[in-house]
């Protein structure tokens, strides 16, 4: 037999080939099936986390977008009774100024009225004792002489009648 004929060879070749394989398959088939089975787990762990991290991220997207919405409802509300307050107060304000201003406009009116009521009481007097003064003085013109004395007691007793 020819070993370098070709008929030989792929005798030769096909002996080496099953040494090989019984050698691969007795040797490094398991190793090597035990790797990519590794492999997989690891790949398949790798997806499980992957998917874990993806729903706890929607997870937590979902907390945040709830407690974003409570937070500004809060502000909102928080804002809405700031303004009520405001309001409020100014309304508060507004009463009590107007309140306060009616009562001084009360005063002010009472005192023009002692005002005006002393004034009146002062230019009555003042007439009154010009009025006198000026009678007095009428009377001492009108009674100086004898006979406008006589005429006036004769005018006086003229208007009176007797009952």
């Amino acid at each position: 037999m020819n070993l370098t004929a070709p008929e030989s060879l792929i005798f030769w070749t096909t002996i080496i080939f099953f040494v090989f394989f019984l050698l691969l398959r007795k040797f490094a088939w398991k190793p090597i099936l035990g790797a990519v089975k590794g492999r997989e787990e690891s790949i398949n762990n790798a997806l499980a986390s992957a998917e874990s991290a993806r729903r706890e991220m929607q997870n937590l997207t979902a907390d945040n977008e709830r407690i974003l919405k409570e937070a500004r409802l809060e502000r909102d509300n928080m804002l809405k009774e700031a303004r009520e307050m405001k309001d409020k107060m100014v309304a508060d304000s507004k009463k009590e100024a107007q309140v306060q201003g009616e009562r001084m406009i009360a005063q002010a009116k009472i005192a023009i009225e002692a005002e005006k009521n002393a004034a009146m009481a002062e230019l009555k007097s003042q007439v009154s004792t010009l009025s006198l003064s000026i009678a007095e003085k009428l009377l001492k013109d009108q009674l100086s002489n004898k006979e406008a004395q006589t005429k006036l007691i004769e005018n006086m007793l003229g208007d009176v009648k007797l009952n």
